[in-house]
């Protein structure tokens, strides 16, 4: 029996996505943290406590491959599914050669997502045990 669920940070600048997504993440029997911006998650103690990264292609500022440059930089090594409303195939390949679990196209299926957190963790949070 796992001690902790593992934790699932979302980083999108659509509110939508922010409010939808954990609550679906949750139901999946992960703790979900979402965040506004590259920034915020990078200033939060969810960093180091993060399993995997669900995290949106294009927002503001810092997007989603700056951060994960930026943790890679500090040697911070993250799973990473990224999300994107921008449907371009060359990208997308572009992401998951460069180290990424996936990349999802917006709108994608509850069951999509499901099997790509199973993949990241194995077999889901019920058979990650946390040290």
């Amino acid at each position: 029996m796992a001690l902790a669920d593992p934790l699932v940070s979302v980083v999108d600048d659509d509110e939508s996505v922010r409010e939808a997504l954990p609550d679906l993440i949750k139901i999946f029997g992960f703790d979900v943290h979402a965040f506004s911006s590259a920034t915020e998650f990078l200033a939060s103690k969810s960093v180091a406590k993060t399993g995997c990264l669900v995290l949106d292609v294009a927002m503001p500022g810092m997007s989603g491959p700056e951060l994960r440059d930026e943790l890679t930089k500090s040697g911070i090594n993250i799973p990473i599914i990224f999300i994107t409303a921008h449907k371009d195939e060359s990208e997308r390949l572009a992401l998951i050669k460069s180290g990424a679990i996936a990349c999802l196209f917006k709108p994608f299926s509850a069951t999509v997502l499901r099997e790509t957190l199973d993949q990241v963790f194995k077999g889901g949070p019920a058979s990650r045990t946390i040290p």
